[in-house]
């Protein structure tokens, strides 16, 4: 995660400062996280997938790729699961419309 943050900080422009939104997932709040300090990190509350656009995309794989199947081994359920998520990731507008929240566009 502390390389994540640093790939991101650097993506930030010199005169601005980045907020991320977190779910509060053990490697989003270990105690040796480095947060570079142009970046803000904001844990949503517990059990509140509402608040989580993420959650939208993680259904719409589930419903769609590796669900209801039967899987012969661990490498198979890594296969599928590898399959979905390049299947998701040439779809970009996909996740741009599953993805939104109401309450964020007014933001």
């Amino acid at each position: 995660m502390s390389l994540h943050l640093a790939e991101v900080a650097d993506s930030v422009a010199a005169d601005a400062h980045g907020v991320m939104l977190l779910d509060q997932a053990g490697w989003h709040m270990s105690q040796n996280l480095k947060v570079p300090s142009n970046i803000t990190l904001m844990h949503l509350p517990p059990r509140a997938p509402e608040l989580n656009p993420v959650e939208n995309v993680w259904q719409f794989m589930r419903e769609n790729w590796p669900s209801n199947r039967v899987f012969t081994s661990y490498d198979d359920i890594i296969d599928h699961c590898c399959y979905a998520w390049n299947k998701l990731t040439e779809q970009p507008w996909r996740v741009m419309t599953i993805g939104p929240r109401d309450w964020v566009q007014g933001s």
